[in-house]
């Protein structure tokens, strides 16, 4: 199995899918260079946008998941994509975690073990 490069994962600390991300990818012999805190440094647009071009879509990226969601009645609109990137850069809790990006520039979002051994391949 190749040793896997992360340069960077976008997550909370405490966030407990995040850290079950952190130590599968431990587990399989990754390592990671850049942890990015998404509540202490807020992810920029040129960066949220960079992210969801190399997911494929910014509906990718943008969590319906979050809590505010719903609370501020984000289910019931049809979101454009300049503003779901307006909402992950002004509230993180809208970014899927965690962000993983790879050596190569692949790009996940979310945790799913399936997914993440595809980057071991």
């Amino acid at each position: 199995m190749p040793k896997l490069e992360i340069e960077q994962v976008y997550w909370l600390p405490y966030c407990s899918t995040c850290v079950k991300a952190d130590q599968y990818l431990k587990d399989k012999g990754a390592t990671v260079k850049q942890y990015i805190n998404v509540k202490e440094e807020p992810v920029s647009i040129e960066t949220l946008k960079t992210l969801c071009e190399r997911m494929g879509g910014v509906d990718k990226l943008f969590s319906k998941r979050a809590m505010k969601y719903r609370a501020w009645g984000l289910n019931e609109k049809e979101l454009s994509d300049e503003e779901m990137l307006k909402y992950m850069h002004e509230e993180y809790t809208f970014i899927k975690r965690p962000v993983v990006v790879t050596k190569d520039k692949q790009v996940l979002a979310g945790f799913s073990a399936k997914q993440y051994d595809q980057l071991f391949q």
